[in-house]
């Protein structure tokens, strides 16, 4: 077992204020495969105080010389791609075609929307043309706090890091204590990049600790966490003591509409297949699908048929199955929502309780889907994350947006429709901070958030520098002065 229990603080790796190890565990064999140290709160203070000095010069440095590193710190990123991909393998059970093509290249992918991002940004202008001595200036907030997750590791990392660097702010990230080396490994290409000590900066540790130590630390002056709504709340209450600004990107229970006038086979594959890639471990999954009664039994057996077709196997191994979730907390938790789907009255489909057949270890779980689910289970209320798939019947576009607007979250909803003025009619009157429609993908540099308990703000892009600064408005400025 390999030992990484140093921290990157002000440039360098360095021991822990304190020993605590903590075992990172494979969720494919369920073993430790290294150990990392736990920090604390006087880890926190010396990481805070390192990217407060390194601020007041990365604070003033122009777009243009930011742009340069985050220009070196992307060719180093794809130089070690296949490294990064390894690593998320391993922590979090992503399959690796899916870690190359997917979890590792969504990093690089946010770091180059960003770099294109800065280019256009308005980084300061008149207020407008009659009042050009008023000047508005974007600056940097400040240092800024990272909380990130285990499911998508450096598609977080990377949105969050990269629009801190972007607009200027110094940081200090905490990445998930059960899914840490891909950040390690990152700490490692800011450190190749040469990008200046201190102004990124890495601590271990859960969030009841380094998080709280975070959120409370009067010297960070944003926090933006990746993560669920209890952690979320968490982190938001404790900042409000130093009234500093938060921005939170929590869960989804997205809604699929399938339209009868769509291509139903592809439609309902499609969907399916979404829910259960990364085995289901993701806050945009469309979970709950909605589909028009007068083709809904046909909607069930293509469901059926695609988690019967969807192959469950080893993450080290190149393909287009799953892999396993990625700790026994969320092995249970995933059991215990599939057996409360039965206990509630859902018919099962296919899947169920249980490794799939032929495993005896791993945290892996059987792709399952439901039928006849009703809005009030349990199923269609909690965020699962897991591959496991509702299917609601409706009667027609009011009964579809009300029950897909019936839920505590805003993420991410999709439309099915061969009737493109019907599905962009609907895509309006969803209460979500994204909508894909007809199985669009989306570009980089899109806005990711949500309304409602899915977080506030937004990442990615123009609007994922924006975060993360602050709006001057100066009186009186002479532009040819």
């Amino acid at each position: 077992m390999t030992v990484a229990t140093d921290f990157y603080i002000d440039g360098a790796w360095t021991a822990p204020a304190a020993a605590n190890p903590f075992d990172v565990i494979n969720p494919a064999t369920e073993e430790p495969y290294t150990q990392i140290s736990m920090g604390g709160g006087a880890d926190v203070d010396r990481a805070v105080a390192a990217a407060k000095r390194a601020f007041e010069t990365w604070g003033y440095t122009t777009p243009e010389e930011r742009a340069e590193y985050l220009t070196k710190l992307i060719e180093v990123y794809e130089s070690r791609a296949d490294e990064m991909a390894k690593a998320i393998s391993q922590e979090m059970g992503a399959p690796m075609t899916l870690a190359t093509t997917a979890q590792a290249a969504a990093g690089v992918g946010h770091l180059k929307s960003f770099l294109r991002a800065m280019k256009a940004f308005p980084w300061e202008h008149p207020l407008h043309e009659k009042q050009p001595n008023e000047y508005i200036v974007h600056e940097p907030i400040g240092v800024a706090g990272l909380i990130t997750p285990w499911n998508w590791p450096m598609n977080q990392v990377a949105l969050k890091v990269g629009a801190a660097m972007a607009a200027g702010c110094t940081m200090v990230l905490k990445p998930s204590e059960i899914a840490p080396m891909s950040s390690m490994l990152f700490a490692e290409f800011v450190d190749a990049a040469g990008i200046p000590a201190g102004v990124f900066n890495l601590v271990n540790g859960d969030g009841p600790t380094v998080g709280q130590a975070m959120s409370a630390h009067p010297d960070i002056d944003t926090m933006s966490l990746t993560g669920s709504a209890r952690a979320g709340i968490a982190v938001t209450k404790t900042s409000a003591d130093t009234i500093k600004r938060v921005s939170l990107e929590l869960g989804g229970k997205g809604a699929n509409i399938v339209f009868a006038d769509s291509t139903i086979e592809k439609s309902v594959k499609r969907g399916a297949i979404h829910c259960f890639n990364n085995t289901g471990q993701s806050c945009n999954a469309p979970t709950r699908m909605l589909v028009e009664q007068s083709v809904y039994d046909d909607a069930v057996e293509i469901a059926r048929a695609a988690a019967e077709a969807t192959h469950v196997g080893d993450p080290m191994e190149e393909g287009r199955h799953i892999g396993p979730l990625v700790s026994q907390m969320q092995f249970d938790k995933v059991q215990g929502l599939i057996q409360a789907g039965m206990d509630e009255g859902a018919r099962l489909v296919a899947g169920g309780t249980g490794r799939p057949e032929g495993v005896n270890r791993g945290y892996f779980v059987r792709p399952t889907v439901f039928a006849d689910v009703t809005n009030e289970m349990t199923i269609a209320r909690e965020e699962i994350f897991g591959p496991v798939l509702s299917l609601i019947p409706f009667e027609d576009e009011e009964h579809a947006v009300e029950i897909a607007n019936d839920t505590n979250y805003g993420l991410t909803a999709y439309v099915q429709s061969d009737d493109q003025a019907r599905a962009q009619r609907i895509a309006r009157r969803l209460r979500s901070g994204m909508v894909q429609m007809n199985g669009a993908g989306r570009p980089g540099g899109s806005p990711f958030g949500g309304y409602k308990q899915s977080g506030n703000g937004r990442e990615g892009g123009y609007w994922g520098i924006l975060d993360f600064l602050e709006v001057k408005a100066i009186s009186g400025w002479d532009s040819d002065a």
